[in-house]
């Protein structure tokens, strides 16, 4: 199976006034989703016991806060996010697109 950056496959499982993301569910072990966040947005925080995961970032600026910590992250950005570590997404004035990979099934 080969995809694009830009089009991970899948089908969307959460879409409302800040964002669209969709999952792709074809391998066993790994999920690979893609977020869509509108200017000036930000993700659910959140965290996962037992799941790392990784992020890509590919279009538009922002920041990326893991646990206390916040950073910018720009177009060609790769973030490691620890097992229970909690992380947002905060896009600037532009869209913003990131892919990510993590371990299992979604569970928030």
């Amino acid at each position: 199976m080969k995809y694009g950056a830009w089009d991970i496959g899948g089908t969307v499982v959460k879409r409302d006034d800040r964002y669209i993301v969709k999952d792709n569910n074809e391998l066993k072990n790994l999920v690979v989703s893609s977020t869509r966040l509108k200017p000036n947005k930000s993700t659910t925080g959140h965290k996962h016991d037992g799941q790392e995961e990784v992020y890509f970032f590919i279009e538009g600026t922002g920041n990326m806060q893991l646990d206390d910590e916040t950073f910018s992250v720009y177009p060609g950005d790769t973030v490691l996010i620890k097992d229970g570590v909690f992380h947002r997404v905060h896009a600037g004035d532009s869209e913003m697109y990131f892919v990510c990979v993590f371990q299992g099934k979604r569970n928030t």
